[in-house]
């Protein structure tokens, strides 16, 4: 398994940090987690296309993890070679209407020479061949998740996110989890600082932990992140 960080950022404009996204490579299948704007600019940039994505995954609604969507969906319709492989679009409650009030604004982005699977999840499982993905509600929007995607090794992501016992049972014990954590210090409704995060990984006990969706504070943040925390940055690879 490899992930592939697309981006670290927020909906706050940087040169440094794009939108959250991540890409997982996991035997022969490709997941985006997030899409946020100029996502798919980074997937080029990182050797891919949008033909090569099998699934994306939307951990809530906001802008900044969905903005690109659309473009993906244009691209996959109206780029060089249309697409013909099937495409999995999945997240929270409220997918379908999310995804039918985008298509009425931009109806190019309907499929023309592929099959698009939409799902909507709460709490639930699904298989991607020989991969599985776990999902549960977080404390964000009303259609946030978290998810887990595992096969020999297991990587969870929070997504946007408060203090969550979800968040506990679906990061327990996995070898790596990339996690909100907004702010170094400063505590905001619907996101984590570290003090709070803290809490979260004391009871899961990742073997890693990467902190992402970083807001500008953390440019001035002066303090030490210790084992197993490191803070993410666009552009990393991990291999697990």
């Amino acid at each position: 398994m490899k992930i592939k960080v697309l981006g670290t950022g927020t909906a706050v404009p940087s040169l440094k940090r794009g939108s959250s996204s991540y890409l997982v490579s996991v035997g022969q299948y490709n997941i985006l987690v997030d899409i946020g704007p100029s996502v798919v600019r980074r997937l080029l940039e990182s050797g891919y296309t949008v033909d090569n994505v099998d699934a994306v995954f939307l951990t809530h609604f906001h802008v900044d993890h969905t903005a690109d969507l659309s473009t993906f969906l244009f691209a996959c319709n109206y780029g060089i070679i249309q697409r013909t492989k099937p495409l999995i679009v999945a997240g929270g409650a409220g997918i379908h209407k999310f995804y039918s009030g985008l298509s009425r604004i931009y109806p190019w982005i309907l499929p023309k020479s592929y099959d698009l699977r939409l799902y909507g999840f709460r709490s639930e499982t699904m298989k991607i061949g020989d991969v599985f993905v776990r999902t549960a509600k977080v404390n964000h929007n009303k259609e946030s998740i978290g998810l887990r995607i595992e096969d020999e090794k297991s990587v969870a992501f929070s997504g946007d996110t408060d203090f969550s016992r979800n968040l506990i049972k679906l990061a327990y014990e996995a070898d790596l989890l990339i996690v909100d954590c907004s702010f170094p210090e400063r505590k905001v409704k619907g996101h984590l600082n570290l003090s709070v995060l803290e809490k979260i990984v004391n009871k899961a006990r990742p073997v890693r932990v990467i902190v992402s969706h970083l807001y500008p504070e953390w440019e001035g943040f002066r303090g030490i992140l210790h084992t197993p925390y490191l803070m993410a940055e666009d552009g990393m690879e991990i291999e697990l």
